[in-house]
């Protein structure tokens, strides 16, 4: 299947999910239930993409050692995060570990 085809159909189906969720507007009403587990939808997909990238950051299997900075910079955004809940901070002081660990103590 050529990949043009296959981001058009993507692009089809994402953008009919979206307009009947504009379309209908106020008509669609959410139970409590659905309501609550799409307030975790950020959070999760979030987590889908940064784990991978943490844990395996070359592709292939899992490297949880000091050596890894995509690691050790997510774990330290993840305790600034718990401590804080302040988001730009845990950005800035996950950033700043990772670029550390990986010019000063990688080196």
């Amino acid at each position: 299947m050529s990949y043009v085809l296959l981001i058009l159909g993507m692009a089809l189906i994402t953008w009919l999910i979206r307009a009947t969720v504009f379309i209908l507007g106020d008509r669609i009403v959410f139970p409590p239930l659905v309501r609550t587990a799409l307030g975790f939808v950020p959070v999760t997909v979030l987590t889908a993409i940064i784990v991978p990238m943490a844990v395996a950051p070359h592709g292939g299997a899992a490297e949880l050692t000091w050596r890894n900075p995509q690691l050790v910079g997510a774990l330290a955004a993840i305790a600034v995060s718990a401590l804080t809940r302040r988001p730009l901070l845990t950005i800035a002081v996950g950033l700043a570990v990772f670029f550390v660990w990986q010019g000063v103590v990688l080196r």
